[in-house]
Formats: structure tokens, C-alpha cells, sequence
């Protein structure tokens, strides 16, 4: 049975706490190959579900972390309206809860923002056994620590995402991809160049063939953009920019270890072995390669980025990029704050964490 399963879940939390025996956090299970196994007694949120209010004019949706992302989509799409930050699915089980747990965006975030952007509140169990609520319905209504941002992309570690409220936003009147035949190199001068022009640039990408750019606004606006860019129009764009966000291009064929690089937007292409595949105007980077973990987080690094073992990790591998000492103590002492026991999902991150 669906609907409001707080009391159940908070019950659980509270023998799992008197006993000292981990939790793993369940949603749609979409997304568990990111990040580290969780060993511990299941704690789902599949039947915790529900939009609880959505008022459209007031942009504003409120729902249970159960709530299929699908049924989310469908209600906004009703009322013409969209999540700006176009969360992955990685299928049809997602939920809202592990969209925001996981904290991943698609192809529009440089251009409209992050999911925890949009994240105006939210409903938590702790480790503790406690349910707090952090943030409201609107923009702007608190002072202090912004717990719900804390919250997205935490992976469970610091508390059960129950409730979530989020901004939505209109869908654009018109929308277009161009297509122009360009190397990585021309790609990344031309995206940038671009993004910093007075065009309504929603998403930029470079399969390894070709550069791709989406137009969002107003029908007049994208028409003029157009002309201004020049190109091929792409058919079958919104089919096009799915594959990219779930990570259906041919590109995510590949088995080789797949990793997710974050870089300065404008730095050159890095000399790894692979092949890569530049989405987010050059600031997100999938690569695919069989060099060695350390070197790939060498050059990474020595670029001012980080990378993420996304997908085909080994056994035991450091999957998120290692953490300075002072970031360290301070992921601990979060840890220590919401989960000091540590039964919810240690580990997921990092070790004891």
C-alpha cells in the first residue's frame, strides 16, 4: 500500500539504532552501482510515495522519495512544466528520492542549474531516529545551513530522504539542436564561445564526431540563435539528448571502465587513453579507458578537476576522487552529526562515511 510510511520507516531506524545494525537505503534501485556496495538490512522506500501537494502556478511540487520520477514528469508535463535540471533515470524504477540522494543533472544543468538548485526543502529521518524538516516551499525562507543542499547527493549517508519540495519551471516555447562536424578541440572553443554570447543555450555536447547545441526559449529567440550559429538542425533532437542523459548513446557501449571528469569547461582535451565524450560545454567529460586508476586521477588532477569511477569498477576500488584531509574530517564530522552510529548506508562514499 502507497501513501505516508514515515512511522514505518522511522521504526525500523529506531531497532536498527538499539541494535548497532547497518541499513541499506532501497529506493527504485535505478542507480546502486554508484558508489560503494552497502552491506546491511534493506530499508525501502518504495512504498512511500505520493505527490503530497504540486501547485503549478506557483511552480512548487512536493513529493514522497518513493514517487516514481516517471509520475513526477507525467504530472509537470500536464501543466506544461518540467524539472529544469533533468535528472537520469538509468531506468524505469527511479524514484525522486534516489534522483536527490544521488544528486546527478543532465544535459541542461550548466545552463539552468543543479538538482540542488532546485531542492527548497525537504523531510529527513536521521541515523538518530530522528524526522527533521530543513527548508520550506519557497526560494527564500530560512537563515543558516542549508541542510537541503547538504541532503542532494549525499547517497543516504546522513539521513532517509522522506519528503522532498522542489522549484519547477515552464517547458521553453521552442527548442532546436544544431549539428556541426567539428574535433574536440574546435568543440570546446565553440561551446564556450557560445556560452558566454546572449543565446539561449540549454546543452552542449561533442560525441567524438560531432558538436551538438540545444536552443531553449522563446520562438524568436532560438530562431535568431540559429541563424547566428549555423549548422544542420537535428532530427529526432529530444531522442538524441535522452540517449545522452541515460546514457544510451553508443558511446556508453562500451565495457571498458567508464568515468565521469570534471574540468574547467575550456581545458584541452586530456592526453588519457579512451575515448571521450564532453557534455555539459566541456565541464563534464565521460570517459572510457583501461589505463590505470592512478593515472587517470594524476592527470585529472594535475588539470584542477576530479574524476568518479561511474560504471565497470572493480572490487574494493576507490570509486569518488580522494578527499583533501581538511574536507575528510569535515564529511566525518557530518557523519557524526546526523548517523553516529553510522547505520545508514557507511560507506557508500567513503570509508566510514
Amino acid at each position: 500500500m502507497t501513501g505516508d510510511h514515515t512511522q514505518t520507516l522511522q521504526t525500523q531506524v529506531n531497532e536498527a539504532l538499539a541494535q548497532h545494525k547497518s541499513l541499506c537505503i532501497e529506493g527504485g534501485g535505478s542507480k546502486t552501482f554508484y558508489g560503494h556496495a552497502v552491506e546491511g538490512t534493506p530499508l525501502s522506500t518504495r512504498e512511500h510515495t505520493g505527490i503530497i501537494n504540486y501547485e503549478p502556478t506557483e511552480l512548487v511540487l512536493t513529493a514522497r522519495a518513493g514517487t516514481p520520477l516517471a509520475e513526477i514528469e507525467a504530472t509537470l508535463a500536464a501543466e506544461n512544466q518540467m524539472l529544469p535540471f533533468e535528472p537520469p533515470h538509468f531506468g524505469e524504477t527511479a524514484t525522486l528520492g534516489g534522483a536527490i540522494a544521488c544528486g546527478l543533472s543532465g544535459p541542461r544543468r550548466p545552463y539552468a542549474g543543479a538538482a540542488r538548485d532546485y531542492v527548497l526543502g525537504c523531510r529527513i529521518l536521521t541515523g538518530k531516529g530522528d524526522v527533521l524538516h530543513f527548508g520550506g516551499e519557497v526560494m527564500k525562507n530560512v537563515a543558516g545551513y542549508d541542510v537541503t543542499r547538504l541532503m542532494t547527493g549525499a547517497l543516504g549517508t546522513l539521513g532517509v530522504l522522506l519528503d522532498i519540495s522542489l522549484k519547477v519551471l515552464p517547458r521553453p516555447a521552442a527548442e532546436t539542436t544544431l549539428q556541426l562536424s567539428l574535433s574536440a578541440e574546435q568543440a570546446i572553443e565553440t561551446m564556450n564561445y557560445w556560452a558566454g554570447q546572449p543565446v539561449p543555450l540549454s546543452a552542449a555536447c561533442h560525441d567524438g564526431e560531432s558538436l551538438y547545441l540545444r536552443l531553449s526559449g522563446a520562438t524568436s529567440a532560438v530562431a535568431q540563435a540559429a541563424k547566428q550559429i549555423g549548422g544542420e538542425q537535428t532530427p529526432q533532437a529530444e531522442t538524441f539528448w535522452h540517449s545522452v542523459r541515460e546514457h544510451m548513446h553508443p558511446f556508453f557501449e562500451d565495457e571498458r571502465p567508464l568515468w565521469r571528469l570534471s574540468l574547467s569547461a575550456g581545458h584541452p582535451p586530456l592526453a588519457i587513453e579512451g575515448k571521450t565524450l564532453l557534455d555539459w560545454g566541456g565541464a563534464q567529460r565521460w570517459l572510457v579507458s583501461s589505463a590505470s586508476p592512478a593515472s587517470i586521477r594524476h592527470a585529472v588532477g594535475t588539470a584542477g578537476g576530479h574524476a568518479t569511477w561511474f560504471r565497470h569498477h572493480t572490487a574494493n576500488a576507490e570509486i569518488f576522487h580522494p578527499l583533501p584531509a581538511p574536507l575528510q574530517q569535515l564529511h566525518q564530522r557530518l557523519k557524526q552529526t546526523f548517523d553516529p552510529v553510522g547505520i545508514l548506508n557507511t560507506g557508500r562514499m567513503y570509508s566510514g562515511i
